[in-house]
Order: C-alpha cells, then structure tokens, then sequence
C-alpha cells in the first residue's frame, strides 16, 4: 500500500503505464504549518489497486511525471485545482488528460458538488470527513487517516464513469473535457512573502493611513513570526485582531493584554510586538502607506447596458433548460466581456478571452443574437 522508496517508485510508475485510468488525490499541512507542502499522494486505478506515495520521504517524485503528462492515461480528481497548482510546485508536473468530477456535477446540475456528498447521493458511500483537517506531515499515519485517504480515491473512478455516461448523453462531455483541461493548465502555486498582501486584509480600507502604517508593521512582523516558527500566520493572530490592533495601537503592556485573539506564542513576544507598533506610530507621514487602488470600473454606456440586460435574460432561459446554474452557462466576467465586445460573428466571438470552445460552439449562434437585440 506504501510507496517509500525509489524502487518502488519506479516499480509504481510502470505498472501506472499501463493505465488507462488513474485517481489522483493529495493532502497537504497548509493548516497546520506556515510554509505548506504536499505530504501525501493518493492514486487508485482502473484495475483496482491503490497505494499512498510518501513525498516527505520521496523528494524526488519525477517517475509518475511522464505518468501525469500523458493524455492516454485519465486522471480523475474531484476539486482538481489546488491539487494541480500545488503538485506542480513542489513536483514539477504537468498534467494532461484530466478529468474533474466537481466540474462534472456543477455541468449536471447537481445541487451539492462536495465529494461527501456526490458519493452518497450517485453511489451510496458514506465518506468519512474525520481526518480533513488533520496534520498530514505527521508520522506515523493512523491506520484511520491510512483509510480516509484511500477512501478519497477509492471511488472516484466509478463516481468518473457514471458522471461522464451522463455528460455523454447529454451532449456535454466535450464541454467538462475542456474545462478540466483548462485546470490543467493552471500556474504552479507559488511561495514567498507579497509585500503588498497587507492591503487585502479585510477592513484595511476602512483605518487612518496612520492605522494602516501599525496594520502594515504588525502584519510583516506576524509573517516573519510565521516563518521562524513555522506555524500558519492565521494561527498566530486573525485578521480582526489586526484590525483591532491597528485601530488601538497598544504602547503597553496592559493595553495590549486588552486585544483579544493573540495565541500564547504572540503574548509570550509582546515586547517584540510594541516594538513593532512603536515603529509604525513613530514613520514620518512620507512613509506611511499609500494603497493601490483597485481599477475604477468602467463607465458603461447604454448600449453596453442594454446587452448586458440582453445576455442575462437569454442566460437565464438557457440556464434553465440545461438545468444548470447560471454561472456554468456564462459566468458574470464572462457576460460583461461580451457586453463590451459585441463581436457580430463567430469567428469573434471565439477571440473573447476565457469564453472556451464549447461556449461558442452550443451556444454561438444564440450569443450573437443576444448581443443583436
């Protein structure tokens, strides 16, 4: 069940040739650790054998990378896409012949798209979710968290077969196909500090400039916790404490045992903390800072408008007779892209950035008419 060594690695990697299926799944520790990892791969095949593949001992996981690379070979996974960014990271992998089944359900209609529940109502196998949020860089594994984590492959397969017979019939396989392989195709997931992810904390907009100088100083000083310690920076302290904190700008020692949701870890560095603080309290104006603004959203004019309106009615009526949600018809970006293109033929339409091939092929002729009216 175990693959702990390169030899039987490379033993897995050719029996896997010889595939035509493959259900690929993985656990990683962003929960429980700063800088996240890949710590376990999951794969089951068509022929009915399942393994768990060790990354913590494996560094070097380059076998199963023709594996993943090869469009003969299906790779079935539900929620593909962090799986993909992040085996890309840490492996180096590129995948093709890719098939999501979370795409699958939301092209079906189905109302609950989560594993749990798509095992239960197409197969009538209860998923356990006890492991979830486990710390899958810890070792040994528990024989619990050995099958939770085949389980998530164990069915997947036939889950696969019973979706795509579906999408088939309906004329919509084609449709999930490119999709899936649109994740496929997604950037590796990166690493690294943002030095401007301090903005996107909720309610910075909100503070004083003098406010955002002591959010900006307390957040740098959070990653840098994080990193030395290794723990998630969320873990440390939340977003509403920092708010708070900036809002406060504790100088003591009482006042800052008034902030609620510092872990023990932080409180045992409150000297550090006000320091930090203090640093910001004490930047000249010049140096405090000066937020990127989002882009100003266009002006539309009416005839934008109109089509808008146009494109959301006839979306709508298409949705419903698919019995799909409307965001698997035309996502909104997607509508307003259009709205403000106004292509007039098909080969125009097919230059709309992200619109997809399928779209353009179901449903053309009825865009183009959409945009007429």
């Amino acid at each position: 069940m175990w693959v702990r060594t390169q030899e039987q690695l490379a033993h897995l990697a050719e029996s896997l040739s010889g595939a035509s299926a493959l259900a690929l799944d993985t656990e990683s520790d962003s929960l429980h650790h700063h800088v996240e990892k890949v710590c376990l791969v999951q794969l089951a095949t068509d022929r009915g054998d399942a393994c768990l593949v060790d990354p913590l001992v494996l560094r070097d996981l380059s076998p199963l990378a023709p594996i993943m690379a090869d469009r003969g070979i299906a790779k079935i996974l539900h929620g593909a896409d962090y799986d993909v960014t992040t085996l890309k990271r840490d492996f180096g992998f590129r995948f093709a012949g890719l098939f999501d089944t979370m795409i699958a359900a939301r092209f079906l209609g189905r109302p609950q798209i989560g594993l749990q529940a798509l095992a239960q109502a197409e197969l009538g196998v209860a998923l356990s979710k006890e492991s979830q949020r486990d710390d899958w860089s810890r070792r040994p594994l528990s024989p619990t968290q050995e099958q939770y984590a085949l389980a998530d492959v164990a069915h997947l397969l036939v889950l696969q077969a019973r979706l795509a017979g579906e999408l088939r019939q309906l004329g919509r396989l084609a449709w999930v196909e490119e999709e899936s392989d649109a994740v496929a195709a997604l950037e590796p997931a990166r690493r690294g500090r943002d030095a401007e992810a301090y903005q996107k904390v909720k309610g910075m907009r909100r503070l004083s400039r003098r406010q955002q100088g002591v959010l900006r100083e307390m957040y740098g000083w959070r990653e840098s916790l994080a990193e030395t310690t290794d723990v998630p920076a969320f873990k440390l302290f939340s977003s509403e404490a920092l708010i708070d904190m900036a809002q406060r700008a504790p100088r003591t020692a009482a006042e800052l045992a008034q902030v609620r949701g510092l872990s023990p870890r932080v409180r045992s560095r409150g000297e550090e903390l006000l320091a930090a603080i203090g640093r910001a309290l004490e930047l000249p104006e010049a140096e405090l800072p000066r937020l990127n603004l989002p882009p100003p959203r266009p002006v539309l004019s009416e005839d934008v408008r109109k089509r808008i309106e146009s494109l959301r009615a006839w979306r709508t009526k298409a949705a419903g007779g698919l019995a799909v949600d409307v965001s698997v018809v035309l996502p909104q970006r997607l509508l307003e892209r259009l709205a403000q293109a106004a292509p007039r033929e098909l080969e125009a339409l097919r230059e709309i950035e992200g619109l997809r091939r399928w779209r353009v092929e179901a449903f053309g002729g009825e865009l183009i008419a959409a945009l007429g009216t």
